[in-house]
């Protein structure tokens, strides 16, 4: 076995583990990497930002399934991506952040951008290191590979000092491969007494967490639901795991990202099947309201998941996707034939009809409920949706249509303000086929606004939707209760950033909007033109400034703004 520089082997190693995109900005601690790279199959995107790079790799993970690659040097490289690191980890997105470091003999003096990057990444990654040894690297990296993978999936940093890096190893890539990753399969017996349950619950409902979308579970959890017409509900990392014009569909349950009729649907429940769902508090709220009278099974990779946040009546380990297809296999074994649908899945069907919010405003300034209609109208079952954190996420969960998994992206726990447009061009380059469309606040877009030039530069089109308030606004609503608006309003002049100018300036075509009756017209052209041009297109909408979107501290305590129609009450008792 000959001996080759181990950076190629590394990249070798990146090319057989399906990466064909790198995001990242070289440094000088980190050239013997690039220096293998530019030979390689791989294309590099040059991002303007390390942590742009970091939301860049997570998005083009989140739609393909493999493991999202970002690349930086050594000092303020590592640091800028610990919020990617954390992003990743809390949505449990398989991605590696590779840091390059100065030289070994130097850690220990304080050299130029020599910072302890693992330790400061431990708490933000499954796994943390530094490569000692020349022969390690090809090794390294399939671990990574198996780590970001492997059980509930999340990130990795690994850090290559300059003298490692320059350093040979033997390897030969036609005897090496992916390490195996390990499908963990329910116990039989955990399996038999879900269905035992299920069976004696009058309104049960399943709860398909994001946890469904990353197993590639969404057709077994169909399945399920059609044999025991058990009503199906999505948290906010679940949109896409179940097509929401399905008859079985429940809406979702929260305290911000809701409809009312899956709160409604959820407090009628006596039994929930949580499936890759971690029961987060802004999906709960007040646990006492949640938990109610009504049992949990709650299913998940990993077993630390199970009483996290409260117990369960039946705790089951194990991967979505066998879990739901061995649950499947139970009740068919049990009843061969579909169950016809009942009161409860009739009751749910009524809650739909009753319980809408209105999103058919024509009143100026314009009503944000109003542009996600016409999203909702515009926009192809194909499209696929990124969006972040702020008002414009609680309104796009509680309106936005999803039909398909892996087409409507949100960085849902830990919320970095700026995720949109880097995780789009992570999105677009793994899918250029798709339509790509951004769904953006004004203040989270100027966070790393800068990573449009990435966009503009390799021709990656997308549509960008803002929803301009010229506020902070969901700081702004918070601090309602404390009879404040403070250091929140972001209006100067003559109305703050002029957006349309500044994506003018990355020479990139975008409109303002001010009428609801322009809006449609206007997403028709960006689609038009992003697709002519190449070219991220802006569509900025403003809207009315002080608009507040529905929310509670329990799920039976949520605050609307709107006249809302009366519940028919429908008797649903057996």
């Amino acid at each position: 076995m000959s001996r080759v520089p181990c950076m190629e082997a590394v990249v070798k190693v990146l090319e057989s583990e399906g990466v064909d995109t790198v995001f990242g900005i070289p440094g000088a601690a980190i050239l013997p990497l690039y220096a293998a790279l530019q030979h390689s199959s791989i294309r590099h995107i040059t991002v303007r930002h390390e942590e742009g790079g970091t939301h860049a790799a997570d998005g083009w993970a989140r739609v393909t399934g493999n493991v999202g690659v970002c690349i930086g040097t050594s000092g303020p490289a590592g640091t800028n991506m610990i919020t990617g690191l954390y992003t990743a980890l809390a949505d449990s997105i398989p991605m590696i952040c590779v840091t390059g470091q100065a030289v070994s003999s130097k850690l220990h003096q304080e050299a130029f951008q020599a910072v302890d990057i693992v330790e400061i990444a431990k708490p933000v990654t499954k796994w943390a290191v530094q490569l000692k040894e020349p022969a390690q690297a090809p090794w390294v990296f399939r671990e990574a590979f198996r780590i970001a993978r492997s059980g509930r999936p999340g990130p990795v940093l690994i850090d290559l000092p300059l003298d490692v890096q320059r350093g040979t190893c033997r390897y030969d890539p036609a005897v090496d491969a992916p390490l195996p990753v390990e499908v963990p399969r329910p116990l039989p017996q955990a399996v038999r007494r879900a269905v035992d349950l299920l069976s004696a619950a009058r309104r049960p409902l399943i709860l398909a967490g994001g946890g469904v979308i990353i197993a590639d579970a969404h057709e077994e959890l169909r399945r399920l639901a059609e044999h025991l017409q058990v009503p199906v509900q999505v948290t906010l990392m679940g949109k896409g795991a179940f097509p929401e014009d399905h008859p079985l569909f429940a809406g979702m349950a929260g305290i911000q990202t809701q409809t009312r009729w899956g709160n409604a649907a959820f407090l009628d429940s006596d039994l929930v099947l949580a499936v890759g769902a971690r029961f987060g508090d802004r999906h709960t709220g007040d646990l006492d309201v949640y938990r109610g009278d009504r049992q949990f099974i709650h299913v998940d990779i990993e077993p630390m998941q199970l009483g996290r946040v409260f117990e369960p009546d039946l705790g089951i380990v194990g991967h979505a996707r066998p879990v739901l297809a061995e649950l499947l296999d139970e009740a068919r074994a049990r009843h061969a034939a579909p169950r016809r649908p009942g009161k409860w899945v009739r009751r749910v069907g009524e809650l739909r009809r009753t319980l809408g919010r209105r999103d058919d405003f024509d009143d100026v300034p314009i009503k944000p409920p109003r542009v996600f209609r016409e999203i909702n109208e515009h926009f192809g079952r194909d499209t696929t949706f990124v969006t972040a954190i702020g008002l414009y996420q609680i309104w796009s969960g509680q309106f936005q249509t999803t039909f398909l998994p892996r087409r409507y992206l949100v960085c849902g726990q830990a919320g970095p303000l700026g995720w949109e447009v880097p995780a789009a061009i992570g999105v677009k380059t793994a899918h250029p086929e798709r339509e790509v469309v951004v769904v953006v606040g004004d203040y989270s877009f100027q966070f790393l606004m800068e990573e449009v030039a990435v966009a503009a530069q390799y021709n990656i089109p997308f549509v960008i939707v803002m929803i301009n308030n010229e506020y902070l606004g969901l700081i702004r609503q918070a601090e309602i209760p404390y009879d404040m608006n403070y250091a929140v309003d972001l209006h100067y002049g003559e109305g703050g950033i002029d957006h349309v100018k500044a994506m003018e300036s990355f020479g990139c075509p975008a409109r303002r909007v001010e009428l609801p009756g322009d809006i449609r017209d206007t997403l028709a052209w960006a689609s038009a033109e992003a697709a002519r041009r190449r070219l991220p297109v802006l569509v900025e909408v403003m809207v009315e400034r002080e608009a507040n979107a529905a929310m509670g501290p329990a799920l039976d305590a949520v605050k609307e703004f709107e006249p809302l129609p009366e519940l028919i009450a429908v008797d649903w008792s057996d």
